[in-house]
């Protein structure tokens, strides 16, 4: 299973010859992506009112994580951590990792901070086959 973070959304919904796109698509279509809570409310407040209700459709299609009490003393551990090692991080991409570290979810992300928190052992990434 693979959390699709709202970076990659965005660029294939910008663009269907993103290269990303057929990635997604592959994902989609093998039904491996997880949603995040954090990344369906990024892309809904993001996109245009005339497109809302369409990738809201879209979007309903997926499974949805959303945190328990356990992710937020999962995130308060890690950020300990992290700030300890010199990191900082947002609260949603933090959300978004532990959500996929609870499921052990692969997380593909177009912004490096994933990519930090791989090194700190957070998360796995997921690399598409290019």
């Amino acid at each position: 299973m693979v959390v699709v973070d709202t970076s990659v959304w965005v660029a294939v919904l910008r663009s269907r010859a993103a290269p990303e796109a057929p990635a997604l698509q592959a994902l989609l279509d093998a039904d491996d992506v997880i949603l995040p809570v954090p990344v369906r409310v990024e892309l809904l407040l993001g996109a245009p009112a005339r497109e809302r209700a369409r990738l809201r459709r879209i979007l309903s299609a997926l499974p949805v994580a959303y945190p328990a009490d356990e992710t937020w003393t999962l995130i308060e551990g890690w950020a300990g951590g992290a700030a300890d090692a010199g990191h900082r991080f947002g609260v949603g991409d933090l959300l978004i990792a532990a959500l996929a570290s609870e499921r052990g979810a692969l997380v593909w992300s177009l912004d490096r901070d994933f990519e930090r928190m791989a090194r700190l052992k957070f998360v796995s990434l997921y690399e598409p086959r290019q």
